[in-house]
């Protein structure tokens, strides 16, 4: 079995790059001996009116150079995102709470300023030093929320 997370977007392009940027993934390219995606969906026999106009133009998915994470697909719909999400990415860079507290914020804090730059912005800051923890919320460029932990 292999696993694929599909995310529903309005812009997969924007989307595409700020995740791989959050996640260390790259741009999935089209199988072998197509240009797009979108050639080879319609070699594959997808009929062109299940295709939103650009949808396999560009990589609308990203995937873990190593081969180890699962494929991540944007999926292009036409309704907005209205709520919070149900699940959400912890992006665990800290290094658990072997780590001292202080090491852990710098390393948030860094890959926070990264993804920022990528498109996110920041929700909250979970500085609770009483209890060890130390998070950043943020929302991704369509508003979806991840945590950097």
């Amino acid at each position: 079995m292999t696993v694929q997370l599909t995310i529903d977007c309005s812009d997969p392009r924007r989307m595409v790059a700020a995740w791989a940027e959050a996640l260390g993934y790259v741009p999935e390219p089209p199988p072998a001996g197509h240009a797009t995606w979108r050639a080879y969906w319609a070699a594959t026999g997808v009929p062109e009116e299940e295709l939103p106009p650009g949808a396999g133009d560009i990589p609308e998915s990203i995937v873990d150079p190593s081969g180890r994470g699962p494929r991540v697909w944007f999926q292009q719909v036409p309704e907005p995102k209205v709520a919070k999400n149900r699940w959400h990415f912890d992006l665990r860079v800290g290094g658990g709470r072997d780590v001292p507290l202080d090491v852990r914020a710098r390393r948030v804090g860094s890959t926070v300023e990264r993804l920022v730059a990528a498109g996110a912005s920041v929700l909250r800051v979970n500085d609770e030093p009483d209890t060890g923890f130390y998070a950043v919320a943020l929302r991704d460029p369509e508003g979806n929320e991840f945590d950097v932990v």
